[in-house]
């Protein structure tokens, strides 16, 4: 028998052209339909797609042509988050400008999105290095400055002497920089940054907002705001007018600070070390400790090293003189870059003190098993019993929390607070490709912003590379020399540029009038279709991007803006595709291109595979056989439609009400699956459980018409409304996943609207039910009969089915029977 193929290409370029011509995917904002935006994160152009990208369109084309078939009015747009390093490393080492090789990179991947058969409204299209869209980005950056939320201080930052940047603390990657390597070091520069901090709360409160965000999610951003309530205390430091604040949540350790350390950023150093007799040794020290990184000062086993800075604090609680140290193990970016530091009841603490022959004293006994300071081998951390603490003795140290910050409030030593481990959002970039910050430097007004009629700041094209990285802008003289918007006297511009995490912290809200050039948004429109339904994106993003477009969008909320105070109502993460066990990349060699694959099997087998490779949330490994097997199946399903066998709509209303008809295996079957792939999509998109029961759904027909050889085709469609309905169910089902083979069969079928124009299916639920069942009867185990009983049935009518079975009797002869298991309507165990 001649296997018959199904001719992809022939087909999918047919559809995709008719989808653009039809304009599927254009939002009608005149129409009375229900809003669904379902939105993927906008990709950084950096180069070609790989099948581990595809994951995250296909997710999300999948869900807007299932809200379409459910009758939506669907909102799917797509941009570029086009800003960023990557173009501008790759333009110093090959000359080619950023901008044009982000919008070669853009045509090539846009090219790749349309070949995947994903739809998009392309004519909301944005791109965040275009001047139409960015100019905009300067303007939240405005509205931010005028609310206070835009400040610039100088600050100790992650900085790469090869990229000539800023890094923020997790690009910094053992030590390196993420993308070149280079041992990061740390610099103080005069930054700007957003004030993030003062929605720390607010940020924490309203995650209780998003119900429909994953857990993990919320957790993570939960712990990186991390709000500490404690106690900040002041210490004086000895023959200065210097007093160093502290913040602590164990002030029930008060006792038993025997020194003090500071980060080596604290600004407070330079006048504490000044004139010092080790002055350059501390000076050696610092230079050191800043060539370490954020992430590795935290780590529980870094090697704590220090310098005593030849300065003495007093202990507000019992006055005495304690020593003030610099070590490696504290930050300024958490608490005050100041710590109390008790050995006795912290490891750090301890682990410092052993190596510097520090004092060590206990405050807090064992009850179970007392203490000797001189002893002890490690920090006791846990809860237990006040000693050595003055009137405090005595107590438990949780109710000494209390008090001892009473008394500490009462004799003005110390105030209750609240602290967060969130730090102001960092927003400067050293470098040429981003958007450029709209401030003014005059000598006689100071810092003045651009006025909004004067934006864009537009970036100048003409410039030259340096090969270290440097910005060229500060040597555009163009660029540079300006007029204070104030004064109107010769001023210059802001050289650094903004992170790019700004231009895709609003992006969502551009969507909805991406060519208006008289407002970054309308209010409006954002107000009615906001927040966005179902945002999808990697899970990597769950802090930086989604803690940042959050903030923007509180923001603009108490300005007044917008009405809504989240930006997306609903996230699903994805998670990612790998290959021989690693994420895909370029430098391990083991990258996936989509272009081959849908050449040989075409965009719809690509497709079906990377749904079918397993729960979307979680890490899959690609496996070239799938993609064969998902080849094979849809050959099999395009063979189920050589012949028109349209269904009438009153046929179709009797099979969805069974009106008449009676419950047969195949009809509970195809309305079994249609609940089961609408309940996998209306809920955690298990879309690989759903192709399987899809699946089973075929195997179904073609047991059903006879049919056993995998290759033959239906040749004689049957008469009944059974079959029909099956495959055509079969058809609508498969649309949202593979687009381009669902609308050819439709059509096939004798359609004449596409198959998105046909509403989702309904299944009956009268139609699951079943008047009999098959339940299997094991004998000590093994499988050895099977025995049909009615669907509601007593254990006693089980057990006489059971035993007057011929198969089972021949089993059981004369032995005796020990027990008889029945698990209800599953299966009987018998032991002889």
């Amino acid at each position: 028998m001649t296997q018959e193929f199904y001719p992809f290409k022939d087909i999918e370029k047919k559809w995709q052209k008719k989808w653009g011509k039809q304009g599927m995917f254009k939002m009608d904002p005149g129409s009375s339909k229900a809003k669904y935006y379902c939105l993927m994160m906008f990709p950084y152009p950096s180069s070609a797609l790989h099948v581990g990208h595809g994951r995250n369109y296909i997710i999300g084309d999948v869900v807007a042509r299932y809200k379409i078939m459910r009758g939506f009015n669907v909102l799917a747009p797509m941009g570029w988050d086009a800003f960023g390093l990557p173009a501008e490393n790759a333009a110093i080492k090959s000359g080619i400008h950023p901008r044009i090789s982000t919008l070669n990179n853009i045509k090539t991947m846009k090219k790749q999105l349309l070949s995947w058969g994903v739809g998009y409204d392309w004519d909301r299209e944005v791109t965040s290095c275009e001047p139409d869209y960015y100019k905009w980005t300067q303007w939240i950056f405005l509205q931010l400055y005028q609310k206070g939320l835009a400040y610039k201080k100088k600050a100790a930052v992650n900085w790469c002497p090869s990229c000539q940047t800023v890094l923020a603390n997790e690009q910094v990657v053992d030590g390196g920089c993420e993308r070149c390597s280079t041992q990061v070091e740390l610099r103080n520069l005069e930054q700007w940054f957003f004030k993030i901090t003062d929605y720390a709360q607010t940020l924490l409160d309203d995650l209780d907002l998003l119900n429909d965000w994953p857990e993990r999610v919320k957790l993570m951003q939960k712990n990186w705001i991390s709000k500490s309530e404690g106690v900040e205390i002041d210490f004086k430091v000895v023959d200065t007018d210097i007093t160093l604040k502290c913040f602590t949540t164990r002030v029930d350790t008060i006792y038993g600070a025997t020194y003090m350390v500071m980060a080596p950023e604290h600004p407070l150093i330079d006048d504490l070390i000044k004139g010092s007799e080790n002055e350059s040794e501390i000076r050696r020290f610092i230079d050191e400790v800043k060539k370490e990184s954020v992430l590795d000062r935290v780590s529980v086993d870094i090697e704590k090293k220090g310098v005593f800075t030849n300065r003495y604090v007093v202990n507000p609680v019992n006055n005495k003189k304690i020593p003030l140290w610099i070590a490696n193990y504290v930050l300024m970016e958490y608490g005050t870059g100041a710590v109390m530091a008790v050995p006795a009841h912290d490891q750090r603490d301890f682990e410092f003190a052993k190596r510097y022959d520090l004092a060590i004293d206990l405050v807090i006994d064992n009850p179970k098993a007392p203490l000797r300071a001189e002893d002890m081998k490690e920090a006791f951390v846990e809860e237990g019993v006040m000693v050595n603490s003055d009137r405090f003795n005595g107590i438990s140290s949780l109710e000494a929390m209390g008090k001892i910050a009473d008394y500490m409030e009462k004799e003005g030593i110390a105030r209750r607070g609240v602290h967060y481990k969130l730090r102001d959002w960092l927003v400067s970039r050293q470098r040429y490709w981003g958007a450029p910050i709209p401030i003014v430097y005059c000598d006689k007004c100071g810092i003045q912003p651009v006025k909004e009629k004067d934006l864009p700041v537009l970036l100048p094209e003409n410039i030259k590379f340096k090969p270290h990285g440097e910005s060229p802008l500060k040597d555009v003289k163009k660029f540079v020399e300006t007029k204070c918007p104030k004064c109107s006297s010769k001023a210059r511009r802001e050289i650094d540029t903004m992170d790019t995490f700004v231009d895709s912290s609003w992006y969502f809200l551009r969507y909805l009038s991406p060519k208006d050039d008289k407002r970054a948004f309308d209010k409006n429109m954002v107000n009615e279709w906001l927040p966005v339904d179902q945002y999808i994106g990697g899970v990597e993003h769950a802090i930086l991007h989604l803690m940042y477009s959050r903030f923007i969008v509180k923001v603009l909320y108490d300005m007044g803006y917008i009405g809504f105070k989240e930006p997306f109502a609903r996230l699903f993460t994805q998670g990612m595709i790998i290959k021989d066990g690693r994420k895909m990349s370029k430098s391990k060699g083991n990258v996936i291109s989509p272009d081959a694959l849908i050449d040989k099997y075409g965009a719809d087998t690509v497709r079906f595979y990377t749904l079918f490779i397993g729960p979307p949330e979680k890490d899959a490994e690609w496996n070239d056989r799938g993609v064969e097997g998902a080849w094979r199946f849809l050959n099999r399903v395009w063979r189920l439609a050589p012949y028109e066998i349209s269904v009438n709509p009153t046929a179709e209303a009797e099979f969805r009400t069974g009106l008449g008809l009676p419950t047969s295996p195949l009809r509970r079957k195809t309305h079994l699956t249609i609940k089961k792939v609408t309940e996998d999509i209306e809920g955690a998109f298990h879309f690989n459980t759903a192709l399987s029961a899809i699946m089973e759904l075929v195997n179904e027909i073609y047991l059903y018409a006879g049919i056993q050889h995998p290759t033959s085709s239906i040749q004689q469609p049957a008469s009944n409304i059974e079959l029909k309905q099956a495959i055509a169910t079969v058809v609508t089902l498969l649309a949202p996943f593979v687009p381009h083979i669902a609308e050819e069969m439709w059509e096939k079928l004798g359609n004449k609207k596409s198959v998105f124009d046909h509403s989702w299916p309904g299944y009956d639920p009268q139609a699951l039910s079943q008047d009999k069942i098959i339940m299997v009867i094991q004998i000590n185990g093994k499988v050895r009969a099977r025995v049909e009983v009615p669907a509601k049935v007593s254990e006693d009518e089980i057990k006489k089915a059971v035993l007057e079975n011929p198969v089972v009797n021949k089993w059981i002869e004369e032995r005796p029977l020990k027990k008889f298991i029945i698990v209800q309507g599953k299966l009987v165990n018998l032991v002889i």
